[in-house]
């Protein structure tokens, strides 16, 4: 029945789960006390960097992609959100 397997069944669910997202708040996570999360011209790691995020900037989380098997979400800072680019959504918290 199946005739694509889990890899595309599992991409379906990531990206429904992502389309409802969009103005949601959420927060840079994991990053470390020394490291900075980039933010990106596009999603993926072959675009320029605009920005590093230290760990707790907030963030308006838009549409979310998938990008040769990464998930990147078009973010805004929520204290600036006329700056707004790429991110890793492994990064990313509900506040």
């Amino acid at each position: 029945m199946l005739r694509y397997g889990f890899p595309v069944l599992f991409s379906l669910i990531v990206l429904a789960g992502c389309g409802n997202v969009t103005g949601a708040r959420t927060v840079v996570q994991g990053t470390g006390p020394e490291e900075y999360l980039k933010l990106r011209a596009g999603p993926g790691l072959g675009f320029s960097v605009i920005l590093g995020l230290p760990e707790g900037t907030a963030l308006i989380r838009h549409d979310c992609v998938t990008e040769l098997g990464q998930l990147w979400c078009k973010v805004s800072l929520a204290d600036a959100p006329q700056l707004s680019g790429y991110v890793s959504a492994d990064y990313l918290s509900e506040p």
